[in-house]
């Protein structure tokens, strides 16, 4: 039953997440406005020029750019919001009981989410630089709620490789949310905790990434106070730079 509580719990936060921001007025309003420029730009380009924003043509972010989003993703608003979400579940589940209740435990919880996120991220960016993985998180392509919660979903254990940007099956991004929670479990949290721990405490990081990618896919635009923010902004910009002459 604790077990169930807890993921169910996690699954109602983040589908409630991506509920208010996929129905939000200003969201559709935004994002279908940018779709429809970026199609128009694609099919339509100006004679003689080749459009910035044709998003089909895949460019390798710079390590400037990974630098920057590796700080983004470990210390920016999507791991301290989760950090704060799930450490109050935490504490409504008493979850580890030692840590006891009060503002005290629940800051220790809501610490010890954000450090687990944290080294979630930081396995994740150095083994995808190991493995010359793109594990940076691109805007759906596609239209509609469903299409964008499944590719939000699927980007969570894909990466790119190559220099066509192809998709594949991502070691770093599967073994980062455990390495996290082991990181945890034989770092900070009582000595009863154990692997098989970890490896409980790892899906649900993994479920807590898939909440932060749908919030980046219907959040995250452009023209959002995240998306100026987020990562994939910046590799839009680095694509402009290059396609200028």
């Amino acid at each position: 039953m604790k077990r169930f509580r807890v993921v169910s719990l996690s699954i109602a936060v983040f589908v409630g997440m991506a509920g208010l921001a996929a129905f939000s007025p200003v969201a559709i309003a935004q994002s279908a406005t940018d779709a429809k420029s970026s199609f128009s730009d694609a099919v339509s380009p100006t004679p003689g020029t080749i459009s910035p924003r044709l998003e089909l043509i895949y460019t390798r972010p710079t390590e400037k750019t990974k630098l920057r989003n590796y700080f983004f993703d470990g210390f920016g608003p999507y791991p301290i919001i989760s950090a704060g979400i799930v450490g109050g579940i935490d504490q409504a589940d008493k979850t580890p009981p030692e840590w006891g209740q009060g503002a005290r435990a629940f800051g220790e919880r809501v610490g010890s989410d954000f450090g687990i996120a944290l080294a979630t991220t930081t396995t994740r960016y150095a083994l995808a630089e190991a493995f010359r993985e793109d594990t940076l998180y691109y805007h759906c392509e596609c239209r509609g709620i469903f299409p964008r919660l499944g590719h939000a979903a699927i980007s969570t254990v894909t990466a790119r490789r190559g220099e066509d940007g192809h998709r594949w099956l991502s070691f770093p991004a599967l073994i980062a949310p455990y390495a996290g929670s082991m990181t945890a479990v034989y770092g900070w949290y009582p000595n009863r905790y154990s692997a098989k721990d970890g490896l409980r405490m790892g899906n649900y990081t993994l479920l807590e990434f898939v909440g932060m990618n749908i919030a980046r896919e219907f959040i995250g635009g452009p023209h959002s106070l995240f998306g100026r923010m987020d990562h994939s902004a910046g590799t839009e910009t680095d694509a402009i730079a290059q396609s200028q002459p």
